[in-house]
């Protein structure tokens, strides 16, 4: 399969694309984009890869699926492209960094700066089909997700992973806690980050861990 991802990111994951539930899963994203409207724009939809080369990443998050409205959704999970309108767990977010690092929140949600920086910004699933969350779900993007986690885990160390609510907390069975800091709270969802996501002081905890192991810490 011809796939356009980021060099580095090819060498370690790279054997997926050759694997039937990967040929699957592209006939599937191809037919659905050909079809009806999906987001992310089909040249985004390895934003997160491209934009974090393996080589750079230091923080991993973790997300579910992609924005499902239009101009949202552009490869990173929680950001959305500059001039839309924050999504109500990004707000939540921007909450608590204020409160954690003392960063205001800024003008725009278009969270590529952080990627630049090493932050891989992964959704579960790459893809969506337009005013359907989860219609891309269960046909391969998990497998292929999971694949990139685990090759992390096992070929870098001292990467922080943030696990925000449940579903990202079932990805912590692939991640060696005794190379990497793991921390789980609530998901910052309204309907969750007053029960663990607000004060969970994730942002600093990770760029203590950085500094700690000689990184650079993350400009939230």
């Amino acid at each position: 399969m011809d796939v356009r991802i980021e060099e580095s990111w090819r060498q370690h994951i790279g054997a997926e694309f050759e694997k039937q539930y990967f040929i699957d899963l592209t006939s599937f994203v191809r037919q659905e984009y050909m079809q009806t409207m999906c987001y992310p724009p089909a040249k985004m939809i390895f934003n997160a890869f491209n934009l974090c080369p393996f080589d750079q990443v230091k923080v991993v998050i973790i997300g579910q699926d992609p924005y499902h409205e239009p101009g949202q959704a552009h490869g990173l999970c929680f950001s959305v492209n500059d001039g839309i309108q924050f999504p109500p767990s990004l707000v939540n977010i921007f909450k608590e960094i204020e409160k954690d690092c003392g960063t205001p929140v800024p003008q725009s949600g278009n969270l590529t700066r952080w990627a630049e920086q090493g932050v891989l910004l992964l959704n579960a699933t790459l893809t969506v089909r337009a005013h359907q969350a989860g219609s891309h779900q269960r046909r391969g993007w998990e497998e292929f997700t999971d694949a990139a986690i685990k090759a992390l885990s096992a070929d870098k160390e001292h990467l922080v992973f943030l696990l925000w609510g449940s579903y990202a907390q079932g990805k912590a069975s692939y991640i060696d806690p005794s190379k990497h800091l793991v921390l789980k709270s609530a998901h910052p969802s309204p309907l969750s980050a007053y029960r663990g996501f607000f004060g969970n002081k994730h942002f600093s905890r990770a760029n203590d861990y950085l500094l700690q192991n000689g990184e650079t810490p993350i400009q939230w």
